[in-house]
């Protein structure tokens, strides 16, 4: 059986926008990008994929052209790369860079590897939230609300909020 990826993407310029791709483990870098433009409803655009560290520090690159001079360090074609490739532990990282010149990206986070259902079609989104970032103007982003999903976690134990009045020292 095939194997399937499951990503989770988030946005920096919204922090309530998530969404949770799966797809297949040996889809290359091409076909995602072509996945996530449509998934996210945006006209064909240069992009690139970088691979990132813990702290979301790009390190190699993956472009829909040649742009090396054929060394190294040249960044690889998305069309001879897949995510399996790329992709070998829960929490791997990859940046979808999609406004070169604003530095505007996705950050997608591997949350998951399974088996493909042979019911199911891929790739495919299965959740969302929020508005995805207008692919132009990051100014016309909106957000749902002024809070953020961590805001709204932390909500409940707002009751536990500090007490000025308490001194901790004998």
């Amino acid at each position: 059986m095939s194997m399937v990826f499951r990503f989770r993407m988030l946005s920096d310029e919204n922090d309530r926008f998530v969404r949770d791709y799966e797809v297949m483990y040996d889809m290359t870098l091409l076909e995602f990008h072509n996945f996530l433009l449509e998934a996210l409803e945006y006209e064909p655009c240069m992009a690139s994929f970088f691979t990132a560290g813990r702290r979301w520090e790009k390190l190699r690159e993956f472009t829909l052209m040649e742009m090396g001079d054929g060394s190294a360090e040249s960044p690889a074609m998305m069309e001879e790369v897949t995510l399996g490739q790329l992709m070998h532990r829960l929490r791997d990282r990859l940046i979808y860079l999609f406004d070169l010149f604003g530095d505007r990206a996705y950050y997608l986070e591997l949350t998951g590897a399974y088996e493909a259902d042979p019911e199911a079609s891929y790739p495919r989104e299965i959740y969302a939230v929020a508005e995805v970032p207008d692919q132009y103007d990051p100014s016309k982003t909106v957000a749902d609300d002024d809070s953020s999903i961590f805001e709204d976690a932390m909500g409940d134990f707002s009751a536990f909020e500090g007490d000025d009045s308490y001194d901790d020292e004998y």
